[in-house]
């Protein structure tokens, strides 16, 4: 049986499934004992969860790294909140035992997180599940599987990989991964690409197909996995998986050179990131600077707004790991699928289109200014930063932006504070207004970064979480490439730099295309670095302008990923 899900960390794993089931953590029975005694009970059990995450995050920092490690103590930043104990507390007042407690807060958090279209949001929900949990399993005293016990060869099979549960995971025990939720950009992906196990998300109901002992081969790379597969098949993803340790390790050679054509031209290999953690990881994977930050995450897993010196810290942390080399921080980017509760913005009937982006933080000056300010500051040190305004549509709001920086800079001038006097402001193309302006746009901005996913869909009018219309969001359709085209050819014309920081920019099919026009930065995932330098080391520029010329000539997006397709494999 082949069971289908998302692909999220390469490679080929067969082993036999080991059937990870959740505790049952029922406290139907725990008798309200007072305030007082509850709160004590309570507040036991924050020392304790601190303390076993404290460790847990040690073990792994010792052995996958601090990037890693980062999710636990982010669970333990996220606890620590006031404002998340104090509800707590009043459930309590309220006649609530401690577990109740946890279990109404834990989840009033964790379904908001939930309620999102955004991968990267939707993630928050995991931790704060896996908080609950384990503090449940704290109150009342039950004791978790130790996952580092288990043979070799075993298939992880769980409903969602938690950080907690990575603790006990090793290359040397575990062949693969296979949950029923998570994507890419979930911890569970993430985890399973730092420890380099082939992993397969969102497979519906896998814990209701296999049982303990099943065979399983785990496609991580296609998003499969097969069920107790035959010998002929067995051997063919065996040979697979032999198969991909070479190539991976070939592109090892790639990880410390320029990102060069086969001609010898340069381009900017840059990362996508959404942490401090996430810098050092795209550090030390052979990025050459950074290409979005996405600094709403900075904004996430809080009650309040982060103020100056909170920001501060972290976009000139992010600064100096990356010392020398560019970082281009995109400012607050919420509403649409990135709602913030505490943010108070109102609810929208298609909030796509709606108060998100550029034109809520215009709309809220004061708020906005507090992150301008701090990243003036922080470019005050390696001089590195530059600022990408995103959704922008017209030229009316990369003139009002510049303004409030004007007005920061003449704030920090008075108060005697260091900041970037020269810091570049760019903008995020990703509408197509922006595409059919740019360069108008061009003539206001330092630098253009072309956001391929909103871009997509604004341009096709596709709801991506729509399954009835998904078909046609594709980057391929020729009228998205005109975009990408027209926005590449005005940034050339006005002699500003441009880059590609959406999910295009990682695919070898559009590879041809986008360096004939001109792209000077890819900025991609961190998983993505070596196999992007190793695409584009591949082409040569007369060859790219051949296959880009035949791909444009086509009129349909399943002829031009099917020429490209073809080209890219020859």
């Amino acid at each position: 049986m082949i069971l289908q899900g998302i692909a999220a960390s390469g490679g080929v794993g067969l082993g036999r499934a080991v059937c990870v089931r959740e505790e049952k953590l029922d406290y139907s029975g725990v008798a309200y004992s007072g305030k007082e005694s509850e709160k004590d009970r309570l507040q036991a059990a924050l020392e304790e969860f601190e303390d076993r995450t404290d460790a847990m995050a040690k073990r792994i920092r010792e052995r996958v790294g601090e990037k890693e490690a980062e999710i636990l103590i982010g669970q333990i930043t996220m606890l620590a909140d006031p404002f998340m104990h104090s509800q707590m507390e009043e459930a309590i007042d309220n006649g609530s035992c401690a577990e109740a407690a946890v279990d109404a807060i834990c989840t009033m958090y964790a379904d908001m997180f939930a309620g999102v279209e955004d991968e990267l949001m939707r993630q928050r929900a995991t931790d704060v599940r896996d908080i609950r949990d384990r503090l449940l399993a704290v109150l009342l005293g039950v004791t978790g599987v130790d996952l580092s016990q288990l043979p070799a060869g075993s298939v992880l099979v769980a409903r969602d990989l938690t950080p907690s549960m990575t603790v006990g995971l090793s290359r040397e025990n575990i062949a693969g991964i296979l949950t029923e939720v998570g994507g890419r950009t979930s911890h569970s992906a993430i985890l399973a690409r730092a420890l380099e196990l082939p992993a397969v998300l969102s497979v519906p109901k896998a814990l209701d197909l296999i049982k303990d002992g099943d065979g399983l081969i785990v496609d991580g790379s296609e998003g499969k996995a097969i069920l107790n597969p035959d010998e002929s098949t067995r051997a063919g993803y065996l040979k697979r998986q032999q198969e991909f340790f070479a190539r991976r390790a070939a592109l090892e050679v790639y990880r410390d050179r320029a990102t060069v054509d086969a001609d010898g031209k340069v381009y900017h290999l840059y990362a996508n990131i959404g942490s401090v953690a996430e810098a050092e990881a795209a550090a030390q994977s052979g990025a050459e600077g950074i290409g979005l930050f996405r600094t709403e995450f900075l904004f996430m897993n809080r009650t309040s707004l982060p103020d100056e010196g909170v920001q501060y810290e972290a976009y000139q942390a992010v600064s100096k790991i990356m010392a020398g080399k560019e970082v281009i921080i995109r400012t607050l980017d919420v509403g649409g699928d990135k709602a913030i509760e505490y943010l108070g913005m109102d609810k929208e009937d298609n909030p796509f289109l709606g108060h998100r982006a550029i034109r809520y933080c215009l709309d809220r000056p004061e708020l906005y200014k507090v992150q301008l300010r701090a990243l003036l500051r922080a470019g005050a040190g390696e001089k590195n930063i530059k600022i990408m305004l995103p959704l922008v549509t017209c030229v009316e709001e990369v003139r009002a932006a510049r303004e409030l920086l004007d007005q920061c800079k003449d704030e920090l001038d008075a108060e005697g504070l260091p900041y970037d006097r020269d810091i570049k402001v760019g903008i995020m193309a990703e509408t197509p207004s922006a595409a059919l302006i740019a360069d108008l746009l061009a003539k206001e901005s330092d630098f253009f970064s072309i956001g391929t996913n909103d871009l997509t869909q604004y341009t096709m009018a596709v709801d991506r979480g729509n399954a009835k219309v998904e078909k046609l969001y594709k980057t391929f359709q020729p009228s998205v490439l005109r975009s990408i085209r027209n926005v590449i050819a005005a940034a050339k014309e006005a002699g500003i730099p441009v880059g590609m920081c959406g999910e295009a920019a990682a695919d070898p099919c559009l590879a041809p295309l986008l360096m004939t026009w001109g792209l000077d930065e890819f900025s991609v995932s961190i998983s993505s670095v070596l196999d992007t330098r190793a695409n584009i080391h591949r082409w040569r520029g007369e060859k790219a302008k051949r296959v880009t010329q035949e791909a444009m000539g086509l009129s349909t997006a399943a002829g031009v990923e099917g020429y490209l397709s073809a080209a890219v494999s020859d």
